[in-house]
């Protein structure tokens, strides 16, 4: 079984840019894709960006297509998301999420708050 790790999280200005980061631990032979997620206060669950565990593929949502970007890094086990130009609907629960292909995901993260203030 795989284990994700979020951080990053954290308290930022309209505008600002945050990094989180999803640490994989322990078996991850299944994991083909890897993926955020976010919750908005109020809101479903809804799918940020994904790349595939090669580090191509790159899936990004129209909400926050040309803001955030994704990043692998291999010798880390370990996925990034980095967003910039951060807005007040940015604010959710970001989740890390890793599975077998799209839409099956295996393992979830514990999540991480991000906060932008307007």
């Amino acid at each position: 079984q795989a284990q994700l790790v979020e951080s990053g999280g954290g308290l930022v200005q309209t505008g600002g840019s945050l990094t989180l980061a999803c640490s994989v631990s322990g078996r991850a032979w299944d994991i083909n894709l890897m993926a955020w997620f976010r919750r908005a206060p109020g809101k479903e669950r809804e799918f940020v960006a994904g790349v595939r565990w090669s580090g191509v593929n790159e899936k990004f949502a129209e909400s926050v297509k040309g803001r955030f970007t994704i990043a692998r890094d291999g010798a880390n086990s370990t996925m990034y998301l980095q967003m910039n130009s951060l807005k007040p609907e940015d604010t959710a629960v970001y989740y890390c999420a890793a599975g077998p292909k799209m839409g099956i995901y295996s393992y979830w993260g514990q999540g991480t708050q991000v906060t932008v203030s307007s």
